[in-house]
């Protein structure tokens, strides 16, 4: 399998030479209330993120009514409802989707979106999304993942819970149609423990598929992600919410507005600290090289026509000036042009 090494959501370019693209999760954290949903894009814009992610799903296409909430879900939201009733109160409408994307371009941030199903695609379809991020609630799900991949649309794919073999069979079936994919590590809880971030598995998707990596990331405050731009994160996505202490699934591992701005800034910080592949003087050392590096003088005074050996010279701070020690064997041997007193510069 062979995927695109570079790709674009609307105009934002996402490669390896491209500054890691941010998602905010926005996700479910709108409790049902649009302007709730606005006041999380507004958050996001502020804190410098380059797209603000929601999700897409109607209910009665999504899940049965009998299924028990997740064990995280429990603790965060109550007991007393399913999971179809805690969700059939977090779902928006078609036109909802169109006013946030909307608002979205308004405020100059990428609106993404995550279907959870087939009568949501084809909505979204309808209002016209950038792209797609697909939960990992879906990978194995390869029917809906192929009429996805046959948008032609961006796919964020995440693989919590998933295997490996899982994960190959979802690339395989989406490379058919689509070649624009970027592959997400995830560990689909809400928080996760430190030990279950697993950030080797970006080294490992690197090293089997060629495709695009990045990182979706549940662990508690900035967390984990900013350490997996190093290992080759691209794509990081973080979830949000206005207050922590709010009604809902999610809202307890989500970041505050004040930790986004925060986690937005670490991220930054982090690629500015990875820097260059190029071995070479940044341009601030060109100046201290010239005062810190080396040069060959004599040691000792040495006669005009006497071969020089390799005692009669010494490496000095020359201020720059003379020929480098790096270079010594090509003076060493060679017959003296000039008289050297010592410490004179070779």
């Amino acid at each position: 399998m062979k995927f695109s090494k570079s790709i674009k959501i609307a105009q934002r370019k996402i490669s390896t030479n491209s500054p890691v693209f941010i998602i905010a999760e926005a996700g479910v954290n709108h409790g049902g209330d649009i302007e709730f949903a606005k006041k999380l894009i507004e958050i996001a814009v502020e804190a410098g993120a380059d797209a603000v992610k929601f999700q897409a799903f109607k209910t009665e296409h999504l899940i049965l009514k009998n299924v028990g909430k997740a064990p995280y879900q429990k603790v965060t939201t109550s007991q007393s409802e399913s999971q179809f009733e805690m969700l059939k109160k977090l779902e928006l409408k078609k036109e909802q989707y169109k006013l946030l994307k909307d608002y979205c371009k308004k405020k100059k941030i990428l609106f993404l979106i995550t279907p959870f199903d087939e009568a949501s695609l084809m909505e979204l379809e309808e209002i016209g999304v950038e792209a797609y991020k697909i939960a990992s609630t879906d990978t194995t799900n390869l029917p809906f993942l192929k009429k996805i991949a046959k948008t032609k649309k961006t796919i964020l794919l995440s693989t919590g819970m998933c295997y490996m073999h899982e994960v190959e069979a979802a690339l395989k079936e989406i490379h058919q149609w689509n070649k624009n994919v970027v592959l997400l590590q995830c560990t689909a809880n809400y928080p996760i423990k430190e030990g279950e971030a697993n950030l080797n598995i970006i080294t490992t998707y690197k090293n089997k598929f060629n495709v695009l990596v990045g990182f979706s990331d549940h662990s508690v405050g900035i967390g984990a992600a900013p350490y997996a731009v190093p290992m080759g994160a691209i794509v990081l996505e973080k979830h949000f919410t206005i207050n922590k202490n709010s009604d809902g699934p999610d809202h307890l591992a989500s970041l505050s507005p004040d930790e986004l701005k925060q986690f937005v800034r670490q991220v930054r910080l982090v690629e500015k600290y990875m820097g260059s592949f190029i071995k070479e003087p940044t341009r601030a050392e060109k100046n201290t090289r010239v005062s810190l590096q080396k040069c060959m003088v004599a040691v000792k005074k040495i006669k005009k026509g006497q071969i020089i050996r390799e005692n009669d010279i010494i490496a000095k701070r020359t201020g720059g000036k003379g020929i480098s020690p790096i270079n010594y064997k090509k003076v060493v041997g060679k017959k003296a042009k000039k008289n050297y007193n010592v410490n004179e510069i070779i």
